[in-house]
């Protein structure tokens, strides 16, 4: 019951196995996975994907927070989610799309995520980046650059709603090479 307690008292959802481990002090790996396993088994912990884990039911999860959690490294929401959301790409988007240090494709029952790829000097630079709520968002600019970064000759539906010269700037800032 003590275990349970801890995962009760803080304000998480989705747990890796090894913050499981600090937040139960497992070190042996056996124990660790028994552990979770009864606890699944019991309906106290959700399997989500390998080493991943929730607290709630998947439908109760928001599907940002699952995939900043996915990748468990820095990423932010950027390209196609942010684009589509300001109106400037009108294609549906099916998959979150994030950037990251490592390209990855996953679906997690009804949600699908894209991580581009993207170097850790770009990565980093906060320019352009939002916290909203814990999960860092690009600006439509700088999802214009990233996306301008990706792919120079991406077509924009609705380019009239781009600041384009604060995309030059982000771009400058971030360090991407600029091709037109």
């Amino acid at each position: 019951m003590y275990r349970i307690s801890e995962l009760i008292k803080l304000d998480r959802k989705i747990y890796h196995s090894n913050d499981l481990a600090l937040l139960w002090n497992i070190t042996n790996k056996n124990t660790l996975y028994t552990t979770i396993k009864r606890y699944v088994q019991k309906g106290v912990l959700v399997s989500i994907y390998k080493g991943l884990y929730s607290t709630v039911p998947l439908s109760q999860l928001d599907p940002l927070d699952l995939g900043k959690a996915i990748i468990h490294r820095y990423t932010y929401l950027s390209t196609e989610s942010v684009l589509a959301k300001a109106g400037i790409i009108a294609q549906a988007t099916y998959a979150y799309t994030f950037v990251s240090t490592l390209p990855k494709k996953i679906s997690v029952e009804n949600f699908s995520f894209l991580f581009r790829q993207l170097k850790e000097e770009y990565l980093y630079n906060p320019i352009g980046i939002l916290n909203q709520n814990g999960v860092f968002v690009a600006s439509t600019e700088r999802a214009v650059a990233d996306m301008l970064y990706f792919n120079p000759k991406y077509h924009f539906d609705v380019p009239e709603s781009i600041d384009f010269k604060n995309v030059k700037f982000i771009q400058k800032e971030v360090g991407y090479p600029c091709w037109n």
